[in-house]
């Protein structure tokens, strides 16, 4: 590379990091003379980057808002954190909400590394593991994440059409509070004006979305992450389950998180690492995995309801016993 290139290159890069660069900054930074400087913002001009010229005391140049992306440059650190990105996004199920333009994109960005680089992130991704793979494909329509996450920025509503789990399709208007990506889903929660309620809705089941006239405000209280974790907790299922647990909030949140059941106060404030009586309550299909769980959490507990819940703690404490006292030349 000529070294006239190079400083082009250089100004891009100064150029991208932001901001308005006055001509005398930019001359003192590439070891040239003003004059030089426009000569390679003419270059970058010709390229197709989208320079704007800034008048004033303070003028200088700075990237404009154009129809293309400029050029790239990245250095090591950028470049990993870039694939990293990419790599975890799709690991994690989130890539599927552009289909393959992560892949494509890492592609993209892989061909043009120097090969010891390459090489070195080759290594970094055959590395990695992930502890919970994704292997839902319930991606969001890009359109439509769009759209409402523009809706969530500027509080206004939305309309779109809704499928249920049964097929079932409603219109909808909803006021966004937030999106939130959890498990290999996503969803938008917000307040369903047609019930006057909160609801959370799966945004792959969402179509025809639009915005819609007017605004809103968003009220206080939890963020939308909490609302939608608490909506799962409290979900219709077949059963309603009432504990009482003794520990601390962090003790309990261990093994009952926000997403399965609901706890009914906060640690202590002066001491949160006091001990009490909570009530923890849930909702489940199945009530089987449930007595493990309690015996996993290792703390004092009773059970308020159902007694079918009663009777299958009863029925692992008995086996759990059996084994126990079971000689080992069996």
């Amino acid at each position: 590379m000529s070294r006239p290139t190079g400083r082009v290159l250089t100004l891009l890069e100064l150029l991208q990091s932001g901001g308005t660069r006055t001509i005398a900054e930019l001359a003192d930074r590439l070891g040239v003379e003003g004059r030089t400087v426009r000569r390679y913002v003419d270059q970058l001009l010709d390229l197709g980057v989208p320079v704007e010229a800034v008048r004033g005391r303070y003028g200088g140049y700075r990237l404009a808002r154009g129809h293309r992306l400029p050029p790239l440059m990245l250095n090591d650190d950028e470049a990993l954190a870039v694939l990293l990105g990419l790599v975890a996004g799709r690991r994690a199920g989130l890539g599927a909400a552009a289909g393959t333009a992560s892949e494509t994109a890492a592609a993209k960005i892989r061909r043009v590394l120097p090969p010891a680089l390459a090489r070195r992130l080759d290594a970094v991704q055959e590395s990695l593991a992930f502890t919970r793979p994704s292997d839902r494909t319930a991606a969001p329509d890009t359109g439509t994440l769009l759209t409402l996450a523009d809706a969530v920025r500027h509080r206004r509503p939305v309309s779109f059409r809704y499928g249920d789990r049964e097929g079932r399709r409603t219109d909808r208007t909803l006021h966004p509070y937030g999106i939130v990506s959890h498990s290999g889903r996503w969803y938008v929660t917000g307040e369903d004006t047609g019930v006057g309620e909160n609801r959370t809705f799966r945004l792959d089941r969402i179509t025809d979305a639009r915005t819609l006239p007017g605004s809103f405000e968003t009220p206080a209280g939890p963020g939308p992450a909490e609302r939608v974790l608490s909506g799962f907790a409290a979900a219709p299922y077949r059963h309603e389950v009432t504990l009482r647990i003794h520990g601390t909030v962090e003790q309990i949140r261990a093994r009952f998180p926000a997403s399965i059941a609901t706890v009914d106060g906060p640690a202590d404030a002066d001491d949160p690492a006091a001990e009490r009586w909570h009530r923890v309550e849930m909702r489940a299909e199945r009530l089987d995995w449930l007595p493990a769980l309690l015996a996993s959490l290792d703390r004092p507990f009773a059970i308020e309801r159902p007694d079918e819940l009663r009777a299958l703690v009863l029925g692992l404490a008995d086996r759990l016993a059996e084994g126990a006292r079971r000689p080992p030349t069996v």
